[in-house]
């Protein structure tokens, strides 16, 4: 027995494709485990290029959200956000979304949050973007009820946003 979700929603994952962007420029820096930043438009900051896998709706739990909350900074004010979303493994695993060898998750820092949908499918919540929701801890974090055989049940999930820097 691996559990299951109360009144779940439909969260809509954009899943960065590090291979692809490998192969491309400006890229994916392998040091810093980011898409590379390169100045595009010739204003002095560097833009992102990202290249994600196809979207993926995963059902999940929706934790607390904290919605832009504006903490007060040196220079001003800085909007923040930030959300936590429990999904189960078995979920993941029909979706593809657990290496099949490791039982690893294949969600990833920098894979970003597009949107919540409720089990019919319609829009409840779409993520603004810039500045966007990003993985920025994935947990693993319930190992079943069966005594027998216990087996990983519960990835949790934590997006925050990521304010450009200059």
């Amino acid at each position: 027995m691996r559990g299951r979700l109360i009144f779940p929603f439909l969260a809509e994952l954009r899943r960065l494709d590090t291979h692809a962007m490998s192969t491309q420029t400006p890229g994916y820096d392998e040091d810093f485990k980011e898409p590379a930043l390169l100045d595009t438009d010739g204003d002095g900051a560097g833009d992102a290029y990202r290249q994600a896998h196809a979207p993926a709706r995963v059902p999940r739990r929706a934790g607390p959200l904290n919605c832009e909350t504006r903490p007060r900074l040196d220079g001003g004010v800085s909007p923040a956000a930030s959300i936590g979303l429990a999904s189960m493994v078995k979920d993941l695993e029909q979706r593809g979304l657990v290496d099949a060898s490791s039982g690893e998750a294949l969600i990833r820092n920098s894979d970003r949050l597009s949107g919540l949908f409720d089990t019919e499918g319609t829009l409840v919540w779409s993520v603004r973007t810039p500045p966007g929701l990003y993985v920025t801890e994935a947990r693993p974090a319930g190992f079943g009820l069966f005594r027998r055989r216990p087996r990983r049940n519960l990835l949790i999930v934590s997006f925050a946003d990521r304010p450009a820097g200059r």
